[in-house]
């Protein structure tokens, strides 16, 4: 597994009433409008705001207890990536939370814990390339300067 996370996803209450709080702290939306998921891009990487009902759906476990819910993602290139991470991942030590499986938009992934309960999503997001260094820019913001 790469040393790298690619999109930290936090599930929230209230999607309007959290992306108001991240704007009013200078924070700038990144990539399309969408009713279900706010994202801002963070130089190489990208927080996603995404409503804790949803999240626990797609996690495959109930987020309601605790301090947060939160999943760490890494994209990959392709759907066969995403196996071998998987697979690579439970052989480790994880717990698997949500097999391989195509999403209703288009995507790939699957889901596991690590050894202290922390979700990971291990995604092929087509509409989402990598750069060569794996690194996540959405589509339509160009690439900082550092």
């Amino acid at each position: 597994m790469d040393q790298r996370v690619s999109l930290i996803t936090l599930g929230v209450e209230n999607i309007e009433r959290t992306t108001a709080f991240y704007e009013a702290l200078g924070w700038q939306r990144a990539g399309e409008s969408m009713d279900e998921i706010t994202f801002f891009q963070l130089g190489g990487m990208v927080l996603a705001l995404y409503p804790r009902a949803l999240m626990t759906e797609d996690l495959g476990r109930d987020l309601s207890n605790g301090p947060g819910a939160m999943a760490l993602a890494q994209n990959l290139d392709t759907r066969e990536a995403v196996d071998r991470l998987f697979a690579e991942a439970v052989s480790a030590g994880a717990t698997p939370l949500k097999l391989p499986n195509d999403t209703p938009w288009g995507g790939y992934v699957a889901c596991v814990a690590d050894p202290d309960g922390h979700a990971w999503e291990f995604a092929h997001v087509p509409m989402f390339p990598l750069a060569a260094d794996g690194s996540l820019t959405l589509p339509s913001q160009s690439t900082p300067t550092p």
